[in-house]
């Protein structure tokens, strides 16, 4: 191979081991203009930068923010009950205006950093990531065994609602256990309350279902009262204001549901503990990843 080759059409000889300056400006000059070029069309197509070109997928961009084609058409046909096609150019327009009016209000919102001062805009962030954490869980279908296995552990949440008419008598201390023994052999209640100057505690009154018996009563009594069967008493209940018996009047405890009766139930009582379950662990996520600083009166 020569160092030199001849150019057709031309007389002579052109030397290619020789560097040719004026070629090399050109070809790095065109070299360049080419890559800012490149850089210059990636730089104004990437996600998140500025942009004069709205998407098909948009029908606005306002500060860089899309409003997306298919919330658009959402809002026409809640609007006006009809599809794309079948709305003026005036009803179009009108609900464009008011999506880009929400729009600018939105991140001026932002900018005023309103949701850390309206308690309204605070509850409505707080309940969307709510239901953001519960959407798969809303959305999901759990296996039968599953609901089983909750129905079996949480049974007595699965019953119709008792009812009980239970007397709540007070006696002085030293006449309680007398009172309760007359009681417990089948005496009439009145006269057993008159003649051992007992009295109702007003807490509860004539039938009641179990929930309500339970509130009127607290947790102390009602166990005593739901372990007695109609006709009888328990023993004396020392208390602050003299010695309660109990006298069981009439009772219709629950009665269980089976699986299928209770399913529904079942179903959204599972749901909601796996809900519950998200939640918290995405909260101790968020207090792990925070830098939470308390006041000293109230770290525990």
């Amino acid at each position: 191979m020569t160092a030199a080759t001849k150019t057709p059409g031309k007389a002579g000889w052109r030397d290619f081991t020789k560097v040719n300056l004026k070629r090399s400006l050109i070809l790095s000059g065109a070299g360049a203009i080419i890559g800012l070029l490149m850089a210059g069309f990636a730089l104004f197509t990437a996600k998140g930068t500025s942009t004069l070109v709205v998407p098909p997928e948009d029908v606005a961009i306002v500060n860089q923010q899309p409003i997306s084609r298919s919330d658009f058409y959402l809002q026409l046909k809640a609007l006006y009950s009809v599809d794309y096609a079948q709305t003026t150019s005036e009803q179009r327009q009108s609900v464009l205006n008011q999506m880009i009016r929400e729009e600018l209000y939105v991140q001026r919102g932002k900018e005023l950093d309103v949701a850390s001062v309206d308690t309204d805009v605070r509850s409505a962030m707080v309940n969307a990531v709510e239901q953001g954490i519960a959407a798969d869980v809303i959305a999901s279908n759990p296996a039968e065994d599953a609901l089983r296995q909750w129905y079996q552990q949480h049974q007595d949440a699965y019953s119709d609602e008792g009812i009980m008419t239970v007397r709540d008598l007070v006696f002085p201390p030293d006449k309680a256990a007398a009172a309760s023994q007359a009681l417990k052999a089948g005496q009439n209640v009145d006269a057993v309350a008159a003649q051992f100057q007992g009295k109702d505690s007003g807490r509860v009154n004539g039938q009641e279902f179990y929930f309500a018996a339970k509130i009127h009563l607290g947790d102390p009594m009602f166990a005593v009262a739901k372990a007695l069967d109609k006709g009888q008493a328990s023993d004396p209940l020392p208390s602050t204001d003299g010695a309660h018996v109990l006298y069981m009047a009439d009772k219709r405890p629950p009665v269980p549901q089976t699986f299928e009766q209770a399913h529904a139930s079942v179903l959204a009582d599972y749901k909601k503990a796996q809900i519950n379950r998200l939640q918290n662990g995405d909260e101790s996520f968020f207090r792990k990843r925070a830098n939470v600083l308390i006041a000293p009166d109230l770290r525990q």
